[in-house]
């Protein structure tokens, strides 16, 4: 049994103020029939028993734990700098301002 049929569809088109062809009315109607009774087949496969859900598979968190951990020591790192001063790295100035 259809459940929408085309003048619903020409209604529907004419709210949204959407131009439809009686053959795209006929075609959208049919199409439209097929998604309504394939949702109502998927609520009759899904009971009361079964909870809704928005994701088939639970979600997790995947950060880590932010643990402190050994790090290289400060003078091994700045030794990689292209130039460092005061245990800093030493950049460029870029805008230009003075200190």
């Amino acid at each position: 049994m259809s459940t929408i049929n085309a003048d619903e569809v020409a209604r529907l088109a004419a709210l949204a103020r959407i131009d439809l062809t009686p053959e795209e009315t006929d075609r959208l109607a049919g199409d439209l029939d097929v998604i309504v009774q394939s949702v109502a087949t998927v609520s009759q496969a899904a009971g009361d028993d079964v909870p809704a859900t928005s994701h088939p598979i639970a979600l997790t968190n995947v950060l880590r734990e932010d643990v402190v951990g050994q790090t290289l020591p400060l003078a091994d790192i700045l030794a990689q700098a292209p130039q460092a001063e005061d245990d800093q790295f030493a950049v460029p100035q870029i805008l230009g301002e003075e200190q």
